[in-house]
């Protein structure tokens, strides 16, 4: 049986808030009309935030409502705490991922809170979405579950404590994240094992950084433990500042081939990916955007999971040159 993968892209929220630049609001809105061209249907086009400490956010009700023009696209955002939730609820997003770290010392460097105070917030935020947008889910993002620069090494029994108190408190799915790339593939297997048996359909998908090249294994490990959503960056943009050290996400356009070649049926074009890339590169030039496919091309007689054929070409063309 073919096994069908979500592929959530982050790019637009974790890529672009990593930068010091900001992307003006129209090339972003082409931004995402290249990514959902390629395929993709679930975006995370922004993060509700301070406008004063993420310029690079200001735009982003501007996003969600340009992305909600787009049929079958779920428009994810993120979001810090209620007045943001509130924000998110308004421009109508479909998805709201909470940034929850299994440690106090990256909770309170990352959004200035205590897990007192996070799961206050989570309490107001579920009974808000209940009352106000009950369409709407919410992810509790677990942030450092697998270890942390700040605080250390991180126990199994730390982050399923916190993703325990996350589904007590109604979130839809808790989700994995190894901010700060310190995962192997035996960890995550292990944990996100735990995190299905105990959470049941509330366990959510996993969200790895390739920091110390460890990102694809860590793939293909939570893919083995029954993991059928995953998050990616376009170019492998992205990384936390309150993380020393933890750069770019898993690169969307190696990760759709990967898990094409394994027979993994996402849904993706890769080649609408690399015209994504152009559209990215041309808004941003100079930035450095990573991954091995887009160089190298596609092996002769590459056919997706659900059969479909790439164009006959031997490689891309996005060399150092054009990019």
């Amino acid at each position: 049986m073919t096994t069908h993968v979500l592929i959530s892209e982050v790019g637009p929220r974790d890529g672009l808030q990593a930068m010091k630049r900001t992307m003006p609001t129209a090339l972003k809105r082409a931004w995402i009309d290249a990514l959902y061209a390629s395929g993709l249907r679930e975006i995370e086009v922004g993060s509700f935030v301070s406008p004063k400490l993420l310029p690079q956010m200001a735009d982003t009700a501007d996003i969600v409502a340009h992305a909600r023009t787009k049929p079958d696209l779920t428009v994810a955002v993120l979001v810090p705490n209620l007045k943001g939730a509130i924000a998110a609820f308004a421009s109508g997003a479909h998805k709201i991922t909470i940034p929850v770290s299994v440690t106090e010392a990256h909770l309170m460097a990352n959004i200035r809170k205590t897990h007192a105070d996070i799961i206050e917030d989570v309490r107001q935020i579920v009974a808000l979405r209940n009352d106000t947008a009950p369409g709407t889910s919410i992810e509790a993002g677990l942030s450092v579950a697998f270890g942390c620069t700040l605080a250390g090494a991180v126990s199994d029994d730390e982050s399923m404590r916190i993703a325990h108190t996350m589904a007590d408190l109604g979130v839809d799915e808790v989700g994995l994240s190894d901010t700060t790339g310190y995962a192997n593939p035996r960890q995550v297997a292990r944990l996100f094992k735990r995190l299905m048996a105990e959470l049941g359909d509330r366990a959510g998908g996993a969200h790895f950084h390739n920091t110390r090249g460890q990102g694809m294994a860590n793939v293909l490990a939570a893919l083995d433990a029954g993991v059928t959503t995953f998050d990616a960056s376009l170019g492998g943009l992205g990384g936390c500042p309150y993380a020393p050290g933890a750069t770019g996400n898993v690169v969307t356009e190696d990760l759709v081939y990967l898990l094409e070649t394994m027979g993994c049926d996402t849904g993706i074009d890769i080649d609408g990916l690399i015209a994504a890339r152009k559209v990215l590169a041309d808004a941003l030039p100079g930035e450095a955007l990573y991954g091995h496919v887009p160089d190298a091309g596609l092996q002769k007689g590459f056919v997706y999971a659900d059969g479909r054929m790439p164009e006959p070409r031997d490689t891309f063309a996005c060399t150092p040159e054009t990019i």
